[in-house]
């Protein structure tokens, strides 16, 4: 027998000892909690049920447009009550939450048109907005700007009807994948594009307009989280008004901050207070130090771009 071996029963008698300790960590109660594997799964049928002719069904070999969407929505439907019945359970009892979750399942799939017609603003803007889109096909298909918004449109809904944990599993799966972190919470109004992508943030209290655009990097959050726990429900994050473009990198913040509608928001400023309409803001332009080498091939040692910034000896 190996040292491993032999180490194994002491170990886990060790680590079985220190669940026992009564910390928030030490819970051995899973089915008690949310399954994150199922709500994974639920969006992927959900995106269906948003793009129906974008996805084939690979379990059933049914084409029937009626049919197909029947068994999508009572499989979601089942797992989704399910789901939202554990989330409910600790503050409202076994029964109201079996109770409450059906209501939700209802109200929520009564969203799915409204969350569809949002969607479609959504597509003809990131097709409108982007030269490289050459179809909408592409976009659903391809951007993952597009699908980190509509889970966040799909989660929002959620949020709204007051359904704990699941709004947030599905935005942090959509940002595990694509880079981008919308809060559940934020309000996000119609046509909205987001360029590229990664590295955006989007906090829970923020308010975006109609025809807002955001580059990758972006972050529309808080001045300050040292309040913690007592900031909960109050603004935190910034608003952006309708027909404003926020280019790569800017960071916005403070729940005071209002950015005016029409605006456009240069690469990499720092915001901390409110815009009025129609501004342009940017960071004056960095000077460029240019110091002569020997060049390799040529041997010569002038400067590269003459008459640009500043040339050191």
């Amino acid at each position: 027998m190996t040292p491993i071996e032999q180490s194994i029963e002491s170990i886990v008698d060790g680590i079985l000892l220190d669940y026992g300790n009564g910390r928030t960590i030490d819970r051995l109660d899973p089915f008690q909690q949310p399954d994150k594997e199922v709500v994974i799964d639920m969006i992927g049928k959900l995106i269906r049920i948003v793009y129906p002719g974008y996805s084939r069904d690979k379990s059933y070999r049914i084409y029937n447009a009626r049919h197909n969407l029947s068994m999508l929505i009572e499989d979601v439907m089942y797992n989704l009550n399910k789901q939202i019945a554990i989330v409910l359970r600790p503050r409202l009892g076994e029964e109201e939450a079996s109770r409450r979750a059906q209501e939700i399942s209802i109200a929520f799939f009564r969203a799915i048109p409204d969350v569809r017609a949002v969607a479609q603003t959504d597509v003809e803007a990131f097709f409108e907005g982007d030269p490289a889109a050459y179809s909408s096909d592409e976009i659903i298909f391809c951007y993952p700007g597009l699908f980190a918004v509509t889970v966040y449109r799909l989660a929002h809904v959620l949020y709204t009807l007051e359904v704990p944990m699941l709004p947030r599993i599905m935005t942090e799966h959509a940002h595990s994948i694509t880079g981008i972190d919308i809060n559940p919470g934020a309000t996000i109004g119609n046509y909205f594009f987001i360029d590229h992508g990664t590295g955006i943030v989007v906090g829970e209290t923020t308010r975006i307009g109609d025809h807002v655009k955001i580059y990758q990097g972006v972050t529309l959050g808080a001045l300050t989280t040292r309040g913690g726990q007592s900031l909960r429900g109050k603004r935190r994050h910034p608003t952006i008004e309708d027909n404003v473009t926020i280019y790569a990198g800017a960071s916005i913040l403070g729940g005071g901050t209002v950015i005016g509608r029409d605006c456009v928001i240069g690469s990499n400023v720092f915001i901390t207070h409110s815009i009025p309409p129609c501004t342009t803001v940017s960071v004056k332009s960095q000077e460029l130090t240019y110091k002569p080498r020997v060049c390799a091939e040529c041997g010569s040692t002038e400067p590269f771009w003459e008459g640009q910034g500043k040339v050191e000896d």
